[in-house]
């Protein structure tokens, strides 16, 4: 496995799709399956998969990708290993955004269904804008202060959230669910409208492999080998938080995956970043569309967030992370 990184990933991300399309309340064989994608099949295994299934699918293998590329780039951004992309308020800003939208009555059309996703997005920038602002020494933002910036701020808008959801009435429990990763939009509008955002912003990240490498000697070395530091620091702030930003917009806040991925990859394939975005991006989708599937089936017919899954398999791996870097150092 570890010396062909790249086919071994699309394998398990090729095992994790057919899984996802096949489990759920209604299971499909993958005969059906292959069929129903041909236009073969049944009308009802055709519905099934066309209009729920693959639509889902596809929208939690983007999350995976996005959480995934982005928190392998935010850990080469602040060469931490614990740094994960919610790390300067993407989560708290998109949150706030989205229940903010849940206290009005939106009309059932394509942009009142939007609306949600949307204000998340929103929220999620402006939360990172604000952030870099905060953090500026004159052209320059210091790792230390966009951290420190990025607690202060998402203290103050989780604060926010809880006293709008404490004053709201009928949606708390919707809010709630969004909140724990539980606001999949299944529709393939959904897919078309953060597949943009995804391209632009993994695609640049993936580009940047080299320039994380270098970063990782530290800023003045760096400088000296040829790359335009501060520049390149804002390239991958902002094309990170924009994939993240769209990700957490229409999936809702699903924890864990962006720490633990790139982590997980390092340690596999090693960290060079020009190979380790790539692999990240590869085994963030694989591993939501497994926790996916477990979400669906652990207490059946009723169905989890995915966002609890991932924070019941990431938390203990966390802990392990931290406990290695006290005994051997961040890297």
């Amino acid at each position: 496995m570890r010396r062909f990184p790249f086919l071994s990933s699309l394998l398990l991300l090729a095992l994790a799709l057919l899984l996802s399309l096949a489990i759920g309340s209604v299971f499909i064989p993958l005969k059906e399956i292959f069929a129903a994608l041909q236009g073969n099949g049944t009308a009802l295994t055709e519905n099934i998969l066309w209009k729920i299934r693959l639509p889902r699918t596809v929208l939690i293998a983007l999350t995976g990708m996005a959480l995934g590329g982005s928190g392998a780039a935010y850990q080469g951004l602040f060469r931490n290993p614990l740094a994960d992309p919610y790390l300067i308020g993407i989560a708290a800003g998109a949150g706030l955004g989205a229940v903010v939208s849940m206290t009005v009555q939106w009309s059932y059309s394509f942009w009142g269904l939007m609306a949600i996703p949307f204000s998340a997005f929103i929220g999620a920038l402006f939360t990172v804008t604000f952030v870099y602002f905060l953090a500026r020494v004159g052209q320059t933002a210091p790792v230390t202060n966009l951290i420190l910036a990025g607690v202060a701020v998402s203290s103050f808008a989780t604060s926010l959230m809880s006293f709008i959801m404490l004053r709201s009435d009928g949606e708390l429990r919707r809010a709630m669910s969004w909140l724990m990763g539980g606001a999949i939009q299944l529709s393939w509008t959904s897919v078309l409208a953060m597949l943009p955002y995804l391209v632009i912003g993994l695609g640049t990240l993936t580009l940047h492999g080299h320039a994380l490498n270098l970063l990782q000697f530290g800023d003045e070395q760096a400088q000296q080998l040829g790359l335009n530091v501060q520049r390149t620091k804002r390239v991958i702030l902002v094309t990170s938080s924009l994939a993240t930003a769209a990700a957490v917009s229409f999936a809702g806040i699903i924890g864990f995956v962006g720490l633990v991925v790139p982590h997980i990859m390092r340690l596999w394939f090693g960290g060079d970043y020009r190979r380790l975005i790539p692999l990240s991006i590869l085994g963030g989708a694989t591993t939501l569309l497994v926790s996916d599937v477990i979400a669906r089936v652990a207490l059946a017919p009723q169905e989890l967030p995915v966002g609890i899954v991932t924070a019941l398999a990431g938390a203990p791996f966390f802990l392990w992370i931290l406990r290695r870097t006290k005994t051997q150092g961040l890297w």
